[in-house]
């Protein structure tokens, strides 16, 4: 057994000197009253399997390039149990999302939000330039058009590349339709305008690697005939005649067009991650074109039925992925980020700009109307817009917002980890997860923040997993290291997330840990429940060492002696001494604490 000395760096003492103090207090005839059994409230701890789930997760509908399959894929990959498809839910609705350019210069604002060309070549260019014309320009659209000009020595493409604020054109292409006017001046085989849209990453499938799909659309090697699709790998081809010296408005249907050229690919599961133009060139010959309205129509992705249409493209995949449980949520954005987890999923008002507001209280106010509906709010990176300090304090003030889960299993952990035990300290009742908040679904092990987050629940129904949510039966790990159970129990109940108001002065818990590696150790992180307030928002932990190889079937009981209140919570690490897995508290409380216990984490008796 490894014995340490306590310290004032890391508060770790060993599991044989707290045994020793407590046997001590015995011996010295303090006659502590051991609680050995907990009331009926508790949860009986055979009566619930482990649940794992991703709890953060973003697929076709957000702005990075992620696709809902390769998700599904990397969650059947790492035998993750449950989905929860997080969204941001301005980008679902396409809310603000840009609808029109209008090729006044490279660039142009709406709404306070810019749209921006950005210059790059690729080949044999030896000139290019993009001129902001008055004449020609679009008979449909007044001002000016762009003019794009290219030159080489062999096979080149001068390219625009596109961008928005805060990506407000990217995201879901499955009701897509984009509208540009088009004057080919200088044209020909090899020598064509071209629209470019990078798409969505999918899984190996068909015979195809695994990895991004792109269309391009070239226009103009023609000036008359059929339009010819045809694939090379990844990457669709869209071959679309164009007469010169006269305009010609571009209608594209992207879905359409990746359904023609891979049948076997959910077509409706891609977005439009990235959009640029250019014009292609093929020896000496100039290339130019003007391009002139842009249009693009998100047809049924707005907020009163984006959610129906994710929903539609969401059950393509329930044949193929019957082994993994999803259910639709989302990030709600506009306010300190929150995920929407379970209840009835609504679309609250959005703002115009949709720009991010941190204000605390339309925060809290988000949270009531999440709560209105039946979710559970789960409160994102929540030091994204404070300090440690900060956050502690504001939990303080505000119990946390009203919030029912806090993302603490993520980057920065060891802030978010002081943050926590702060405000366990305080008897702020909130359950920690861990995720890893993934926009590109290509490897979920090999993130960084690779968290998944475990709850004990009986079954996967999305009612089972809110109860367990609700209730802090939660623990997170690193699934690479480790993928064992935690849990935390008194007489056979377990207690994990919960508070008991008592007067004992002792309390026998058995605590779990399973399959712990070689060489690791189960730490049992305790700490006063004292009550500092904002006066001293840091947390007060101590923890006793206990190796591996000294649990018993994953298990090891433990006197917890609570003093006037206290919180004890399991903590794994490698031999390495690295954390690997973490739990949420069991709190012994004297009083009832100042904003009370939630109903479904009180032991009662």
């Amino acid at each position: 057994m490894r014995d340490a000395a306590t310290t004032e760096n890391d508060g770790t003492v060993s599991r044989r000197t707290l045994l020793a103090t407590a046997g001590g207090a015995a011996a010295a005839g303090l006659a502590l009253p051991l609680v050995q059994a907990v009331p009926a409230a508790a949860v009986p701890a055979r009566s619930m399997r482990p649940v794992s789930m991703a709890m953060h997760i973003h697929g076709s509908f957000s702005e990075g390039p992620a696709s809902y399959e390769t998700h599904l894929r990397q969650a059947r990959l790492n035998a993750v149990d449950v989905i929860w498809w997080t969204d941001h839910e301005f980008r679902v609705g396409a809310h603000d999302h840009r609808r029109e350019v209008r090729f006044e210069g490279l660039r142009e604002v709406v709404n306070t939000m810019e749209w921006t060309w950005t210059r790059a070549t690729e080949g044999a260019v030896t000139s290019g330039t993009a001129e902001f014309v008055d004449d020609p320009h679009s008979p449909d659209e007044p001002g000016k058009a762009m003019r794009l000009t290219a030159t080489g020595t062999g096979w080149g493409i001068l390219w625009y590349s596109a961008a928005s604020w805060n990506q407000t054109y990217t995201g879901s292409l499955a009701d897509t339709t984009i509208q540009l006017d088009v004057l080919a001046e200088q044209t020909g085989p090899g020598r064509e305008l071209v629209v470019e849209i990078n798409s969505s990453y999918h899984p190996a499938r068909g015979g195809r690697a695994a990895g991004r799909y792109l269309l391009q659309y070239r226009i103009g090697g023609s000036t008359s005939g059929e339009i010819v699709r045809r694939a090379e790998g990844l990457r669709g081809h869209v071959e679309i005649p164009a007469p010169q010296g006269r305009w010609q408005r571009v209608t594209f249907r992207p879905v359409d067009d990746l359904q023609a050229i891979w049948p076997d690919l959910v077509a409706s599961d891609n977005s439009m991650h990235q959009l640029r133009l250019g014009v292609r060139v093929a020896g000496e010959a100039p290339t130019r074109a003007v391009v002139d309205r842009l249009r693009i129509d998100y047809g049924r992705r707005n907020l009163a039925t984006g959610a129906d249409l994710r929903r539609e493209v969401l059950a393509r995949y329930a044949d193929e992925f019957p082994d993994v449980v999803h259910y639709e949520a989302w990030e709600v954005s506009l306010v300190r980020h929150l995920n929407w987890i379970g209840g009835d999923l609504a679309m609250p008002a959005l703002p115009s700009p949709p720009r991010r507001n941190n204000d605390p209280d339309l925060t809290a106010e988000m949270i009531e109307f999440m709560h209105a509906h039946g979710a559970l709010a789960q409160w994102n990176h929540p030091l994204d817009v404070a300090t440690p300090e900060e956050l502690v304090r504001l939990m303080i003030e505000r119990n946390c917002l009203g919030a029912d889960l806090m993302e603490i299993g993520r980057t920065p952990f060891e802030d978010l980890r002081r943050v926590f035990d702060a405000a366990a300290r305080n008897a702020l009742f909130i359950t920690g997860v861990g995720v890893s908040d993934d926009h590109g679904g290509q490897n979920w092990a090999g993130l960084a923040d690779n968290n998944i987050t475990y709850v004990w629940a009986a079954s996967t129904a999305m009612n089972d997993l809110v109860d367990a949510l609700r209730a802090g039966r939660a623990w997170w790990v690193d699934p690479v290291r480790w993928r064992g159970a935690m849990d935390i129990e008194v007489a056979g109940r377990r207690v994990l997330g919960s508070a008991l108001v008592t007067r004992a002065a002792r309390l026998n818990v058995r605590l779990t840990a399973t399959g712990l590696p070689a060489g690791g150790a189960l730490h049992i992180v305790e700490s006063p429940v004292d009550y500092p307030g904002v006066a001293d928002p840091s947390p007060a932990t101590t923890s006793t060492v206990v190796p591996a190889g000294e649990l018993e079937d994953g298990r090891v009981d433990h006197l917890v002696v609570p003093g006037d209140g206290a919180f004890v919570r399991l903590q794994a690490r490698d031999a390495q001494d690295r954390v690997i897995g973490e739990s949420n508290p069991f709190w012994i409380l004297r009083d009832e604490p100042p904003h009370g216990i939630p109903a479904a984490r009180r032991l009662r008796g």
